[in-house]
């Protein structure tokens, strides 16, 4: 019995902070995205760690090292430039999952890329966003992304 009192008394504790994390990790998913839909690049890449990884679908497809964030923005800057893309979004649903061990997170986003091509509208959906994550004593940031088009 008394093994079950203590059981009960851990999953009280470790279940708060277990959701508390998730929480925590959508917050920073979430600012990294806003900060890039605002056009603020200092801000989204402020989430990040350095260094960092992103692969997205566009060249050169993946970025790595202390300047990731600012390599990827400069090579999306000019992809977008010559492709005539203007007003780029991206809309995050419902986690599929959050996965919390320890200093480290896991999680997977629904998401969708809203943008004009030479002024026509257009949408990519049914896209995926995952980000890795690690906890520091300053919180939560990016280690590593990626964006995988439906």
């Amino acid at each position: 019995m008394r093994a079950l009192v203590v059981a009960f008394a851990v999953a009280l504790f470790v279940t708060p902070a277990a959701a508390s994390d998730q929480t925590d990790v959508m917050a920073v998913v979430h600012r990294f995205i806003d900060a890039l839909d605002k056009g603020d690049i200092k801000t989204a890449c402020s989430t990040l760690a350095t260094p960092s990884s992103i692969i997205d679908e566009f060249p050169p497809y993946g970025w790595q090292g202390a300047t990731a964030c600012a390599d990827w923005a400069t090579d999306f800057d000019t992809f977008n430039k010559k492709n005539g893309i203007t007003d780029p979004a991206v809309t995050l649903g419902k986690a599929r999952h959050i996965d919390v061990s320890g200093d480290r997170a896991y999680a997977v986003f629904p998401a969708a890329f809203s943008y004009k091509e030479k002024g026509k509208k257009g949408t990519e959906s049914g896209s995926l966003f995952t980000a890795a994550l690690q906890k520091s004593s300053a919180g939560w940031v990016i280690t590593g992304w990626a964006w995988s088009k439906h």
